[in-house]
């Protein structure tokens, strides 16, 4: 298939599965940000009461099994299934204050902690009977579908994204920049000389996938910073050794998305102190959520859109593919969709931090 049959099969394909009433937004009850974010976000992207669920559970980050179960997935179960909304729904919208991450036994690719938004991703198929082994990945059903429509049965998945950021301010802004987004601007493609080859050919294949009039490639060992009109980013963050500022000082046009191969950041949504950066795990006073590595939401605090990220180590192999998101969130692919189709494996450690409708409609 050409490029612009490619292009115009996605536009179609964008038409469909955007809508409020297709959307599961998830709110915690006893956490003030996460309803006011919850009240922001519904009425602008017209989500009906009926399709706003209310949980009783802790605002801590990281949560044990057992209350991940009690407290989030069976009242999110509840809710789909009281309202009818098992089939209609596609998204899942979490909001800021919903826990983060499930701690588990194990380790490597055997481990058993994963982030809750990965989590339930899986929860249409339990609802449908699916076993789920809650030790290592669970391969993605919709992985590498380009050219296919999400809807179900067909992938039994939940599409989930996080409304997040380091305060509710910035959260408000990070929706308000997805319903101002174009298709316009440069994806800047940043290689490492110090990163994995496979990473590098991954970041290389999104760059040949995109038009070439809007692609800025380095492939030296510089790092790129202070560029401007940025709608799209990947690179390896504090992966690469050669990176020496927390803030890459992009100017971000609305509906920008970053993202990068850092196992933990998304290890934590809390904000680090302003003189907080990173400086390698000798400098212990420099750990940050227990890492010295970048951490996703500094780039929705520095104005992006949204951002991918890890709760617990991915490997690359796990992390989210930027030659699949970028290019599918280009052709008119929902930011949810470009997510899903990059990242391998679900009950693992990804998470999407953005609005799952945001888009960037035609160029």
């Amino acid at each position: 298939m050409t490029r612009r049959l490619l292009a115009l099969s996605f536009a179609a394909l964008a038409l469909r599965a955007q809508s409020g009433d297709q959307v599961l937004l998830v709110v915690n009850r006893h956490d003030p940000a996460s309803r006011q974010i919850g009240d922001y976000y519904r009425p602008r992207r017209s989500i009906p009461a009926a399709n706003v669920c209310y949980l009783d559970t802790t605002s801590q980050e990281e949560i044990p099994w057992d209350l991940y179960k009690r407290q989030i997935e069976d009242p999110v179960a509840a809710c789909l299934q009281r309202g009818a909304l098992r089939e209609k729904v596609l998204y899942v919208a979490l909001t800021m204050g919903v826990p983060l991450k499930v701690d588990g036994a194990g380790a490597g690719l055997a481990a058993e902690h994963a982030s809750v938004d990965s989590e339930l991703a899986l929860l249409y198929g339990k609802l449908h009977g699916a076993p789920i082994n809650r030790a290592g990945g669970v391969p993605n059903p919709f992985f590498m579908k380009r050219g296919e429509p999400f809807r179900h049965p067909r992938f039994p998945i939940y599409l989930v994204a996080r409304l997040a950021a380091y305060d509710v301010a910035e959260a408000k802004a990070m929706i308000d920049r997805s319903l101002a987004a174009r298709n316009r601007g440069k994806f800047v493609i940043d290689l490492s000389n110090t990163g994995d080859q496979a990473g590098n050919g991954w970041l290389r294949t999104a760059a040949i996938l995109l038009p070439a009039s809007r692609v800025l490639i380095d492939e030296t060992p510089r790092v790129l910073y202070d560029l401007g009109d940025v709608i799209g980013y990947a690179a390896w963050g504090s992966n690469d050794e050669n990176r020496r500022r927390r803030s890459l000082g992009f100017q971000w046009l609305p509906g920008a998305v970053a993202m990068e191969f850092v196992s933990s950041n998304a290890r934590t949504l809390q904000r680090p102190p302003d003189d907080w950066t990173f400086l390698g795990w000798a400098e212990k006073q420099h750990l940050f959520g227990g890492s010295s590595q970048s951490l996703a939401a500094d780039y929705i605090h520095q104005g992006a859109t949204a951002a991918t990220g890890n709760t617990y180590e991915p490997y690359l192999t796990g992390c989210a593919r930027p030659d699949y998101l970028l290019p599918a969130y280009f052709d008119g692919r929902t930011l949810a969709e470009s997510y899903y189709l990059s990242i391998p494996w679900l009950s693992w450690q990804g998470i999407l931090i953005g609005d799952p409708l945001g888009r960037l409609g035609k160029p």
